[in-house]
């Protein structure tokens, strides 16, 4: 996962420290109760000198916890969720015993193979809290926060709309085409109709953000397909078209500058951002032209990491999954049944009645953005409930293009 290392030290800090308080108090608090209780059943009175030495006892073990786990954090255990479970066990095990031969150090016992012997039996005596509780609050508390850091989501305004553009380059016209044939393309109507398309978005409320542009690279405008966004991490993808690789140095760049946490599809990997399709914890990928199967694989790797279940479809009629098919606010699939395979993979479907008709843009829970070059679709949604804001992407839509492509929406 790639993040900048200030970010990823001041997270692995913040992380390490609270994972380190949280067992030291934990602990102390089980030592104090725990003697309190046996005290209290022997007739006697609770003495100060419980806490002093609870204290004494755990903070050896906290101070080397809080340094391990910030070296841990720093070389990535907080990247994956079953390598930070792994890496608590690790780091709260080599606490206690690392920092009970301090405290008898300190106290002039020596590193004795007496010393070295009773750190161990103290992971199953006075120890215990402090180890299970430090195990159980670096996959949790620590991974949850070293995540909202480098995410940078701890300290983002809560309902932030994001959504990434990129200028049309001015060799357009050399965009790839696949199912169609090639038209001309008036790259002066879409410049206007790209503007008009960032416009929509924004009087949408949603905060427009360019990707730098890319004169020479034909079909950057649709930016889509170089990232897919899971919430506060982003896939950097692997485009199947050779010619469109050097497209997502910008998206990753500009991702970067949004404080989102980075994946990527490696090669031998092929995905093309405009292959995915969320549908709420659903995520269905297009097995195509564009997105081979090991593409699928590294996604369905990343995706199930963040809770997400990864859906391959078969895409042999049309460039793009979402080319094809895409879905409305309350989950309802729609699609242009002859670019379908087998619409019977979706949960819900409903087919529209024409080929531009099958792409929308979510605004909000009732508002989307479709392309005025499907009236009868368009009527359709509305008939469903939905506000519908409508822009004209003809020029694009001659390179396989629809509204979906021209942006990355981060919300």
């Amino acid at each position: 996962m790639t993040s900048s290392w200030g970010r990823r030290l001041v997270a692995s800090l913040v992380s390490a420290v609270a994972v380190a308080a949280t067992a030291f108090f934990g602990s102390v608090a089980a030592i104090v109760f725990v003697v309190g209780v046996l005290i209290w059943l022997q007739g006697a009175s609770p003495q100060a000198q419980i806490l002093a030495n609870a204290v004494l006892y755990q903070q050896y073990p906290a101070l080397l916890l809080l340094v391990l786990a910030f070296v841990a954090g720093a070389i990535g255990a907080f990247q994956r969720r079953w390598v930070s479970i792994v890496a608590g066990v690790v780091v709260a095990v080599l606490s206690v015993i690392g920092g009970t031969v301090i405290l008898f150090v300190t106290q002039g016992a020596g590193l004795t193979n007496s010393a070295w012997q009773n750190s161990a039996l103290f992971l199953i005596g006075v120890d215990l809290a402090f180890w299970l509780i430090a195990a159980v609050a670096f996959p949790t508390v620590g991974y949850a926060l070293a995540a909202s850091i480098e995410s940078g989501s701890l300290f983002a305004a809560a309902g932030r709309r994001i959504a990434l553009v990129r200028i049309p380059a001015k060799n357009l016209s050399e965009g790839l085409v696949t199912h169609i044939e090639r038209e001309p393309i008036d790259a002066s109507l879409a410049d206007q109709q790209w503007d008009a398309y960032v416009a929509a978005l924004s009087q949408a409320g949603w905060q427009t953000v360019e990707v730098a542009s890319a004169d020479d690279l034909a079909d950057s405008v649709f930016v889509e397909d170089t990232a897919v966004v899971f919430g506060d991490t982003a896939v950097i993808t692997r485009p199947g078209a050779d010619s469109r690789r050097p497209e997502t140095a910008g998206t990753e760049a500009a991702l970067r500058a949004q404080g989102l946490r980075l994946e990527r599809i490696e090669e031998p990997g092929t995905l093309d951002g405009g292959d995915v399709l969320k549908v709420g914890s659903t995520v269905y990928v297009g097995r195509g032209g564009r997105t081979n199967a090991e593409g699928i694989r590294q996604l369905r790797a990343i995706a199930g990491d963040l809770g997400y279940t990864v859906v391959a479809v078969p895409m042999t009629k049309a460039l793009h999954l979402k080319t094809a098919v895409t879905a409305l606010p309350d989950g309802t699939v729609i699609g242009y049944e002859p670019l379908v395979d087998d619409p019977r993979v979706f949960e819900r479907f409903l087919p529209v009645p024409e080929r531009h008709g099958t792409a929308v843009v979510v605004l909000s829970d009732d508002t989307v953005l479709m392309s005025s070059s499907a009236p009868r679709s368009v009527a359709l949604v509305e008939d469903l409930g939905y506000t519908v804001i409508q822009v004209d992407i003809s020029e694009f839509e001659k390179l396989e293009g629809c509204v979906t492509c021209l942006s990355i929406r981060i919300c």
